[in-house]
């Protein structure tokens, strides 16, 4: 099942989340085969402010599970964190049935 992980950064949390990229992408690098999607959120200046994930996995409890083993949440970067369940309806320049 796919869902987005919807992260927000706590405010002046930049040098956190640059202090922690290279965990956060060696993390990242082990599901590779489940992520459809990842990549930060930018604020207006461009700088990163939060993060997307896509990830295809069994069911919630593993997202959840996913998204609370990211390095990035053991350093408390995260002032929020949404997961919620998606359904495919675009992909690829067309419609999915």
């Amino acid at each position: 099942m796919l869902f987005a992980i919807i992260c927000t950064d706590r405010p002046g949390a930049l040098e956190t989340r640059l202090a922690t990229r290279e965990k956060h992408l060696a993390f990242l690098e082990q599901y590779k085969a489940a992520i459809q999607f990842a990549g930060p959120q930018l604020d207006v200046n461009g700088k990163p402010c939060g993060s997307l994930v896509l990830i295809d996995v069994q069911d919630r409890a593993e997202a959840e599970g996913f998204a609370a083993a990211d390095p990035y949440a053991h350093v408390n970067l995260f002032e929020s964190v949404v997961v919620r369940p998606l359904r495919t309806v675009f992909r690829d320049g067309a419609l999915v049935e």
